[in-house]
């Protein structure tokens, strides 16, 4: 079975991802976890979709994929 989560705000400060993941705040070094978002500008940055179950987050502008149990486990 593949676990959902409640993802109620994606938002970036400087090289950090902040995730309000499950009404949890998680905060995750890019560096460690998606060189693309790194290297990626604000509005590429912004420009995400939530997948309807809440199973990860998509960034089309840079073709990038996360799932939640990826964020969950690279966190610091």
């Amino acid at each position: 079975m593949i676990a959902t989560y409640s993802i109620e705000k994606v938002s970036f400060d400087a090289n950090l991802m902040v995730l309000q993941i499950d009404g949890k705040v998680i905060t995750l070094n890019l560096d460690k976890l998606s060189p693309k978002l790194l290297n990626a500008s604000q509005i590429e940055r912004e420009l995400y979709k939530i997948s309807p179950s809440g199973y990860g987050i998509h960034w089309p502008l840079i073709d990038e994929d996360i799932s939640i149990q990826a964020i969950l486990k690279n966190r610091d």
